[in-house]
């Protein structure tokens, strides 16, 4: 229904700065909520970043006032936005959507998102 592709990732060095990108096709009116999450080798995917079709965000504590979430609904594209990156934040970041839910809502949780794309390695380098 929804097929999702990130973009963007690379190597950077500590401080440095990255924006990766997640385009949606198919039936992108099933991407009310979005989010960013990310998984680092032997740990657990982790979430970073949701944001509503209104614009709404939600962060993760580890990356408050770092990264920005955004999206242009006319292009069907999810940004991410990460500033003063850090070596704790290599990981592949992957952007997911839902297609539904409570408007008042946000959604951490990657159990809550049935669509996602494939990844994109950010790597931080000290």
């Amino acid at each position: 229904q929804v097929q999702l592709v990130e973009s963007g990732g690379g190597l950077v060095q500590a401080g440095g700065s990255l924006r990766v990108s997640c385009a949606a096709s198919g039936r992108t009116s099933n991407t009310d909520f979005m989010g960013w999450f990310r998984q680092a080798p032997g740990k657990e995917r982790e979430f970073v970043a949701a944001i509503t079709w209104s614009g709404a965000t939600k962060y993760a504590d580890s990356v408050q006032g770092r990264f920005t979430v955004s999206r242009d609904n006319t292009k069907n594209t999810l940004y991410l936005q990460m500033n003063g990156l850090k070596p704790e934040d290599t990981a592949v970041y992957y952007c997911a959507a839902r297609s539904w839910g409570s408007a008042g809502s946000f959604y951490i949780s990657s159990y809550d998102y049935p669509y996602w794309g494939q990844g994109t390695q950010v790597t931080v380098s000290s």
